[in-house]
């Protein structure tokens, strides 16, 4: 008779264990998937789509809520701010001016402005003016709302033209979570256009456009530094129209590297206006602890405060 050696044995053993049940059991898997009626397009119209509608935007006049929060997970905690009244302006190439009001007096909370290279930042209830470079950061846990700046919110706000010359697009048929009618996690498909553009050190994803397939708007913009981090994740809401202009009502600005999170949205917009030189002036206020970034500072002149 011949006998299994105790290796043979146990692979036996574990070729006929399945077949009994005993050790095994299956289990369904389901997809909750939206039952929401989709559109299709092709690469090319959406590529399309994107620039015609920047296209016609010039100019942004605005008057809008912002609602602001600071702090995450590297923080430890979140800081929601009161809504405060506001007037973002926006020129194109590059141009921005964005004013906050304070609560119920309507003073000005913040004053900020920039040509697509340098800003200028007037905080008047901390007497503070601040000057920097829109690409050197500097950040600053203390002042977190001193992390702001104004090209962070241009880029946000403004879906800028795909361009073939310096970047490649391309699409990618994906799903989101989305809540249907009834207040339900559903999957449902969506359209990513990746944008790849040609950086100092090779080609980098520059962008991430997602299209939502119920209605083949852009609802989402992820932006990425040449590094491959996350720098901004915008998410666009409601849009309406402006003389066959597609705007979105409201837009939701989350930085994860510096933890700050604004949404800006509509109360009065105007496209398209003549937006003079004078509407993105902002002088030094006589007085002003001014702060330049990305250099040693003085020590404050009496009376300023350090928070």
């Amino acid at each position: 008779m011949r006998v299994l050696s105790p290796y043979r044995a146990a692979l036996a053993l574990l070729l006929v264990l399945p077949l009994t049940g005993c050790l095994f059991r299956s289990r369904k898997v389901e997809r909750t998937m939206s039952t929401a009626p989709l559109e299709s397009a092709t690469q090319q119209e959406l590529i399309e789509y994107v620039n015609t509608q920047a296209g016609k935007i010039r100019t942004v006049q605005a008057t809008v809520d912002i609602d602001t929060s600071v702090g995450g997970v590297k923080n430890g905690k979140v800081t929601d701010y009161q809504q405060i009244r506001g007037y973002v302006l926006a020129r194109k190439p590059a141009m921005l001016r964005m004013i906050g009001l304070l609560p119920i007096v309507r003073n000005r909370a913040f004053d900020m402005v920039s040509d697509g290279q340098d800003f200028k930042l007037w905080i008047p209830p901390k007497n503070r003016f601040i000057v920097g470079r829109n690409d050197v950061e500097t950040p600053n846990p203390q002042r977190p709302l001193e992390n702001i700046r104004p090209q962070q919110i241009y880029d946000a706000l403004l879906l800028r033209e795909i361009d073939p010359e310096k970047e490649i697009a391309v699409m990618e048929n994906d799903y989101e979570i989305v809540t249907d009618k009834k207040g339900h996690k559903v999957e449902q498909a969506d359209y990513e256009l990746q944008v790849i553009r040609k950086g100092e050190h090779g080609w980098f994803l520059w962008r991430k456009i997602i299209f939502s397939r119920t209605d083949l708007l852009p609802h989402r913009q992820l932006i990425y530094d040449e590094n491959g981090n996350l720098a901004t994740d915008a998410r666009y809401e409601d849009y309406k129209d402006y003389n066959g202009v597609g705007f979105p009502s409201q837009t939701e600005i989350w930085r994860p590297q510096e933890e700050y999170d604004i949404t800006l949205t509509v109360v009065k917009l105007q496209l398209n206006e003549t937006l003079g030189d004078d509407k993105f002036t902002l002088e030094q206020p006589t007085g002003a602890e001014v702060v330049h970034l990305g250099q040693p500072q003085a020590s404050a002149p009496p009376g300023s405060h350090a928070n």
